[in-house]
């Protein structure tokens, strides 16, 4: 398993796949909210901006992936989807014991270099409240399914980041 997928890292069709699952996952974001209407919370603008650096570790990933470079998109990679996962335990635990003492911030806090809701408020802008439960599909919401996605890009990016130190096996 770990040759598998050590040799998947060296390639980049393994690489284009991640990034496509995350290009999904960041249009179905933004289907909610401009054609279903839901208004994002801060936690759901802040877990999108961890499925971007999915998405960049992705490309940076399929840009030279047989070069150390690749060494830095799984760290980025490993690095989203913990602070994605952090960010939806949080969010579910608003979600599911709400407390005046356990709110979401009122306004997104973007480095000063990079004022995200700024540049592009239709898609960073934040005007939900992090409480309140928007869209639930088999008994889970938004932020519950969020867990389990990014758990599993980080199993699967601690894998792929063990498999680097296995040596290849030619088959002749």
């Amino acid at each position: 398993m770990f040759q598998f997928l050590k040799q998947s890292s060296q390639g980049r069709g393994a690489w284009l796949l991640m990034a496509l699952t995350a290009l999904i996952l960041e249009a179905t974001a933004l289907y909610f909210q401009h054609v279903m209407q839901l208004q994002p919370c801060v936690m759901c603008i802040y877990e999108r901006v961890a499925l971007l650096g999915i998405l960049g570790a992705a490309l940076l990933g399929a840009i030279a992936p047989k070069t150390p470079l690749r060494w830095l998109a799984i760290l980025l990679w490993i690095y989203s989807a913990w602070q994605g996962l952090q960010l939806a335990w949080d969010h579910t635990m608003m979600q599911l014991y709400p407390s005046p003492f356990n709110t979401c911030e009122f306004f997104v806090q973007f480095p000063s270099w990079l004022p995200l809701n700024d540049w592009l408020p239709s898609v960073f802008q934040a005007l939900g409240d992090c409480s309140i439960k928007q869209w639930e599909f088999l008994t889970l919401d938004m932020p519950q399914w969020l867990i389990g996605i990014f758990a599993a890009y980080l199993l699967v990016g601690i894998l792929v980041l063990v498999s680097q130190f296995f040596r290849v096996q030619r088959r002749f």
